[in-house]
Parts: structure tokens; C-alpha cells; sequence
């Protein structure tokens, strides 16, 4: 061959690889997904942050990826999402992990532990801190993958029929409570009762239970729990800052492309932050409505604070025992907390604190 002909050859070669270089490239998949939710339609706030998120997913990838709700009780009770994810009866689920305490009571540090983190700080630990990595060591022993997906910001303490003067007023109270915090609050005498969101207000009509929490004002109201019991107290300690967490096979989730992992992801986030500021947006006028309609604040004396942060760490030691996982997501969080309350003390609550004071002042 001459070196004429081996240029030109070589020319051809080279502009038939350009051309077709496209054509071996992967198309992008559609991908049609069922997500199960631990919420109702009515809860516009929690359901509604699962809408943003699909309809996120959906709109970066130009509708290639769908993924269709199914709220509670369409496919599987509320409190079912962790094991239809995990057996594939559905790719993904939204729900509060604190659900399945049962299974393993790690599963509570992915929305929230007595006395643990509030909004930001929760925030800060899963992203910065170490506790993605370490809640998703959880999930895949249950074949998941997990991302935090909203804060509900500190909720409220629940609607009680009588009001509490002491410890002892908490002893036979059947409580509808959620989580881990059932088995805290349960050495303060309280019988706890985990029921999903629809079933709370039917239970404390009729009497079955006697209070209830559940998050804060605006969906509170919505549920109406102010009809049957007017005594609304506060904080919820059991939940300083709770996440919910979206579920995903983990079989699926380790098939998505890069991309669509990227993508799953950032809706999850945006659709944290939507959930976050709306409550942040809507609760402030729903206690306002709510104590029109006669609801009758009260806030836990110190008394009573201090005997359920008694009874969080006693059940923490127990539990830590016996569980490595346990102890390690504690450990883990408890670090976090008592360092990122330094700052809080120099800087942020004298700023709060001062702002409050000067409310109606200017």
C-alpha cells in the first residue's frame, strides 16, 4: 500500500467511526415505577411532596421515567411500604422509617429518636455527617436504598382529653403515638398505639384512645382532631425534627443508569426542601385557626420533660446492648448533636430568642 492510499484510507476509516459513534450509544430507557406512600390524598403536605418528586423525575427526563402514586391503602396499608419495596411488589415507597422500629429499632434514626435532632441539624447529619451512609447499611440488609426525604420540622406534643399536671397524669393514657417513641414514652406509664393517619381520628372519637399526636397544626387540623380533644400540647420531644424517607428497591435502584440514580436523587432533595417551607408556610395560620376553634395550648412542664429524657437514655443504653447498629447510629448522632449545639448556643438561639421577645415590638 502506497502512502496515498493509506491516508485515504485511514480519512475514511476515522469520519465512519464519527458518524457512527451515536448510533452505538445506549438509549435512554423509559421506566414506568409504582410507589406506594404511607400518607392519604388528604395530607397535602406529605402527599403532596411525593407529587413534587414524581413530577421532578418526570420532568428531567422528559416524561421517560414515570412514576405513579399510590397513597395509603391503594396497594398496601400505610404502615406495609418498607416490606412491598423490599419484596418488589412496588420499585419505591415513601414512608417514616420510624414505622418499623419493630424489625430493628435503628429504623427510628431515619425520621426521628426522643431528644435527637432538630430540623437543620437532622439535615446536617444526613448529608455531612455520616448518616445517609449509615441508614442505607440499614435499609440494604431489608434489600432498600434510602434517601431523607422532608422534614416535618419540631412537631407538637398531641391532643389530650384531660389535662397533664404531672408525671403520674401520663400513667393508663392509651396514646396513638408514632415509632420508637412508643416504647420511651411507654416507662412514663403511657400505652402506646401505633395507628396510621386514617385510623387516628375514628380511635379518639370513639374513645379507643385517649390522645394522639401526629405532626403539627396545619395537618392536624386537617384531620380534626380539635373536634374530640381540645387539650393541644407541646413540644412533640419525640420528634425535634422528623424526616420521611424515600424507599427503593434495591434492585432497581442499582439498575438505574448513573443518570437516572442522579436524577431520583435531586427530585428527592427538591421535594425535601418543598415539604420543609410549606409546613414552615402553613403552620403558623392553622394554630391560629385551630385555637379559634378552641384548642387550648399547653406546653410539658420540666418535669415531665425531664423524666421522658430519663427514660429516651435508659431505653437507648438497653437497646445498645444488644444491637451494634443501634449503638452506632447513636453514637453517631449524639456527637453530632452535642457539637452542633455549641454553635447553636453562641449564635442562633440568642438570635431566636431575642426575636421572639421583640415580637408586636416594632
Amino acid at each position: 500500500m502506497n502512502r496515498r492510499n493509506f491516508l485515504k484510507t485511514a480519512a475514511i476509516a476515522t469520519t465512519a467511526s464519527t458518524i457512527t459513534a451515536p448510533a452505538i450509544a445506549q438509549p435512554t430507557p423509559e421506566l414506568r415505577w409504582r410507589m406506594a406512600l404511607s400518607w392519604p390524598k388528604s395530607l397535602d403536605t406529605l402527599f403532596g411532596a411525593c407529587e413534587q418528586f414524581a413530577k421532578r423525575v418526570a420532568e428531567l427526563t422528559d416524561n421517560k421515567f414515570q412514576i405513579q402514586l399510590f397513597a395509603a391503602g391503594e396497594i398496601v396499608p400505610g404502615l406495609q411500604v418498607l416490606d412491598a419495596v423490599q419484596n418488589g411488589t412496588v420499585e419505591a415507597g415513601n414512608t417514616g422509617g420510624y414505622y418499623y422500629w419493630g424489625k430493628d429499632p435503628s429504623f427510628a434514626f431515619s425520621t426521628a429518636v426522643p431528644f435527637g435532632l432538630n430540623t437543620r441539624q437532622a439535615e446536617a447529619w444526613f448529608y455531612h455527617g455520616g448518616g445517609h451512609e449509615l441508614l442505607n447499611e440499614l435499609y440494604a440488609q431489608y434489600n432498600c436504598y434510602g434517601i431523607a426525604s422532608g422534614n416535618t420540622g419540631a412537631q407538637m406534643g398531641g391532643w389530650f382529653r384531660k389535662e397533664l399536671h404531672t408525671v403520674d397524669d401520663l400513667k393508663g393514657i392509651k396514646m396513638r403515638i408514632g415509632g420508637f417513641a412508643g416504647k420511651v414514652i411507654s416507662k412514663l406509664g403511657v400505652i402506646p398505639q401505633q395507628l396510621a393517619p386514617g385510623d387516628i381520628y375514628p380511635s379518639l372519637e370513639k374513645g379507643t384512645i385517649d390522645a394522639a399526636e401526629w405532626v403539627g397544626p396545619y395537618d392536624d387540623e386537617k384531620l380534626g382532631f380539635v373536634k374530640v380533644a381540645k387539650y393541644y400540647y407541646s413540644p412533640g420531644w419525640w420528634e425535634g425534627g422528623a424526616n420521611g424517607v424515600t424507599l427503593i428497591n434495591l434492585e432497581k435502584w442499582q439498575s438505574l443508569s448513573k443518570t437516572y440514580q442522579a436524577v431520583v436523587t435531586s427530585a428527592a432533595h427538591e421535594a425535601s426542601l418543598w415539604l420543609t417551607s410549606k409546613y414552615d408556610h402553613v403552620n403558623p395560620p392553622a394554630i391560629r385557626r385551630l385555637v379559634s376553634a378552641g384548642a387550648q395550648i399547653r406546653v410539658f412542664s420540666e418535669e415531665q420533660l425531664e423524666a421522658a429524657y430519663k427514660a429516651a437514655n435508659e431505653t437507648y443504653a438497653e437497646i445498645s446492648q444488644t444491637n451494634p447498629r443501634f449503638k452506632k447510629l447513636l453514637d453517631s448522632m449524639t456527637a453530632f448533636r452535642n457539637d452542633s449545639y455549641q454553635w447553636w448556643q453562641v449564635c442562633e438561639w440568642p438570635y431566636d430568642t431575642f426575636q421572639i421577645r421583640m415580637r408586636g415590638k416594632a
